[in-house]
């Protein structure tokens, strides 16, 4: 299970979307659920993945946040000349970290 220890650590501060896009840029992208976000037979390109937070909250187990994630969907096989396709792509993820263990688990929510 990924761990989001800076993430965690500054969960209330002001810097805690840009914190949270580079530890998130150091998971496997298996991670995220963000291919549910795209196109059947298109696949995601997180190169240029941006975030913005869209909520935050704490409770005893947990904290729990709301992201917006941008990245990029490659559609191949479109029959155009441009192959593949590249398009803007948008998506929202629940994010819980575990206080204890700094553990996270992500969610794809239809926003």
């Amino acid at each position: 299970m990924p761990r989001l220890v800076r993430a965690l650590q500054n969960w209330e501060g002001d810097t805690l979307a840009v914190i949270l896009t580079d530890e998130i840029k150091q998971l496997s992208m298996e991670t995220l659920p963000l291919q549910q976000a795209v196109s059947p037979g298109s696949y995601v390109d997180v190169q240029n993945l941006g975030l913005s937070l869209l909520s935050r909250q704490a409770c005893d187990e947990a904290v729990r946040l709301r992201v917006g994630v941008f990245f990029t969907e490659i559609v191949a096989s479109c029959g155009c000349g441009d192959e593949p396709m590249h398009l803007n792509a948008y998506c929202e993820l629940d994010i819980s970290i575990k206080r204890t263990t700094a553990e996270a688990t992500f969610a794809f929510t239809e926003g």
